[in-house]
């Protein structure tokens, strides 16, 4: 049975399940829970993740998996080749320190129900918003160009020459920002490394603006 993805093409959180299902080979079907229409709310899909937010991932008759770096974690184990996280324990603290100033610290700050709570509890403008969102964009990739230059491992991604969980958090990031029109000229390293990583074809097949929905959108 293949594996089944709950997703959204704008969905960043979603793009980084793709990468790694993509970069592992694995086969699925994607369905689309369309975020704009609030179809996350439905009582078909709160069944599937009460938590109503995407990605969620159905792997045979286990329960259902939601939160992409636990979802990138299972598939590392139940697909361990190729490998997206380093050998040794220190190597891997560090791809997942990574990982997690965009999936943990960045990412959670602009999601649309943050965005959508914003608009309606406090009337904030659209650019308002959008100036929260680049503020906390900024700070994630801020602290990665630090760490990628200051700290840098030898290799052209962001640790060695293989793709590994930092690197999808890292494009999910910047792929964020491109959508947003940010400038991205504070962040040359981040950006070489993440337009290395759109080279790879996991990464390109993945980009939300070459899903169906978005063909949809535009």
């Amino acid at each position: 049975m293949a594996i089944k993805l709950f997703g959204f093409w704008r969905s960043l959180a979603t793009l980084r399940v793709r990468i790694a299902l993509n970069l592992k080979g694995i086969a699925y079907e994607e369905f689309s829970v369309d975020l704009l229409k609030g179809e996350q709310f439905a009582d078909s899909y709160r069944a599937v993740n009460p938590q109503m937010v995407v990605p969620a991932l159905i792997d045979g008759d286990g329960p259902v998996l939601g939160q992409s770096l636990a979802i990138i974690d299972y598939l590392e184990e139940t697909h361990p080749e190729p490998a997206l996280l380093p050998a040794s324990p220190r190597e891997r603290a560090r791809v997942r320190m990574l990982a997690q100033i965009v999936a943990a610290d960045a990412h959670p700050l602009m999601v649309p129900r943050v965005r959508n709570y914003l608009e309606n509890e406090y009337r904030l403008d659209e650019p308002t918003r959008a100036k929260w969102i680049q503020h906390w964009s900024n700070a994630a990739l801020k602290a990665i160009e630090i760490q990628l230059t200051d700290y840098a491992v030898p290799g052209r991604l962001c640790h060695g020459d293989t793709p590994t969980v930092a690197d999808i958090c890292l494009v999910s990031q910047v792929v964020g920002a491109r959508i947003f029109k940010f400038d991205l000229a504070a962040f040359p390293t981040v950006t070489r490394v993440a337009d290395e990583c759109l080279k790879i074809d996991a990464f390109a097949r993945a980009h939300p603006l070459k899903q169906p929905g978005a063909q949809t959108a535009h």
